[in-house]
């Protein structure tokens, strides 16, 4: 079996696709993978042994230095990535028996394996991705959010963006192949039997009319990495200390100062990571550590409490570890409804609203270092599901193998 995965976006969106990949690769199909250009994505891919087939520009030149480009870049940056995945996808796809897409920026896929012959599978990250009369759309940067009305009509309003930004260049690839035009671009993207690789403890999928979906768990890709030996003597030298850290976004350095400040006023010790923003300490006092990419899964059950962006990601490796989460989600793609899942199941609390003010996160962290909610952590760590690659690797092996 010879399988096609496809994602474009930064590490939240890529290494679950790769813990599939080396699921699938352990069931003895071979993969191929369309993602961004990366070295860090690249390296990972090229150990578990996948074809790598690079699409578009790398994230972090994308991401640059705010969280996302501008409207009109967004918008160009759209249609280049539509006529790219056009030109790349066919070959990528050849010899291939079942492309998996990820994430609803892989407009051209489902096309491309329909002009192949293959079956085409949507996955998602998160529930909200998905339309449902449950939930409203979540966030897109670059569109406007729309107006006021229950969750169908702005689920309605969702699909009209994303038709106005792809429906015309879809229809002139697909009449290109020889394939009708498309009337929901999004719809025709998702698909009705959707794949929803998030944990079911965590961010449960509710039954909505007209879509199938499996949830399968969220796909984690094993960290076996150890800890750097700086970082190991530093948790050893005192108290568990909070972690703060926001992946690829590129949060005001004001939100990572406050944060600092308001730990160290309260005694806490505190570790810094670095992420796609570079951010680094005040001062080099030894209750606090600046430290790189290391393994999440090694660290976090060695911490207080994680202050992060709302990644799913860190989100379930966090709930998984029974640690405390503050998050403080930018408003955009799914980061908003982890954040309102963490404060849902009491395992931490979600700041809404522009950065952060010291009071604010004073006050979230001292409702996420409750005793209270530690129990409720500790309660669900067990029940976060550790097989979901699995799941879905033996799944699209049984049916399309």
């Amino acid at each position: 079996m010879r399988v096609l995965l496809s994602t474009y976006g930064t590490r939240g969106d890529v290494q679950p696709l790769v813990a599939l990949a080396a699921r699938l690769r352990a069931l003895g199909a071979r993969v191929r993978m369309c993602a961004p250009p990366d070295e860090e994505f690249a390296a990972r891919q090229a150990a578990l042994g996948v074809e790598q087939v690079p699409v578009g520009p790398p994230m972090r030149a994308v991401m640059r230095e705010s969280a996302v480009p501008a409207p009109e870049e967004l918008a160009r940056l759209r249609d280049e990535m539509l006529d790219l995945q056009f030109a790349v996808f066919p070959g990528a796809a050849e010899g291939c028996d079942l492309l998996v897409a990820a994430g609803l920026a892989q407009i051209a896929a489902r096309s491309v394996a329909e002009a192949a012959g293959i079956p085409y599978v949507y996955t998602s990250y998160s529930a909200v991705q998905l339309p449902s009369p449950h939930h409203a759309p979540p966030p897109r940067p670059g569109w406007p959010e729309p107006e006021a009305g229950d969750h169908t009509a702005r689920w309605a309003a969702d699909a009209r963006n994303v038709n106005a930004q792809f429906g015309a260049g879809l229809d002139r690839h697909r009449a290109a192949l020889g394939l009708p035009p498309v009337d929901n671009v999004r719809d025709h993207v998702c698909t009705d039997r959707p794949l929803l690789a998030a944990d079911p403890a965590l961010g449960p999928w509710q039954p909505a009319p007209g879509l199938d979906v499996t949830q399968t768990g969220a796909w984690i890709l094993p960290d076996e990495r150890p800890l750097p030996p700086e970082l190991v003597a530093f948790l050893d030298a005192g108290s568990p200390p909070v972690y703060v850290g926001f992946g690829s976004m590129h949060p005001s350095h004001d939100t990572a100062r406050a944060a600092v400040e308001v730990l160290r006023a309260q005694g806490r010790r505190v570790l810094v990571s670095r992420g796609w923003a570079d951010l680094d300490l005040l001062d080099r006092s030894a209750d606090c550590l600046a430290i790189g990419d290391v393994s999440h899964q090694a660290l976090f059950p060695r911490v207080a409490a994680v202050v992060h962006h709302g990644g799913a990601g860190t989100t379930a490796t966090a709930a998984r570890a029974g640690t405390l989460q503050v998050v403080v989600p930018p408003r955009m793609s799914d980061m908003p409804y982890w954040a309102s899942r963490v404060a849902a199941l009491g395992i931490g609390a979600a700041h809404d609203g522009p950065s952060p003010t010291p009071e604010a996160l004073s006050l979230a962290l001292g409702t996420a270092l409750a005793p209270e909610t530690a129990a409720r952590a500790a309660a669900l760590a067990p029940r976060i599901r550790t097989d979901g690659a699995e799941v879905a690797a033996r799944r699209l092996v049984e049916l399309y193998g």
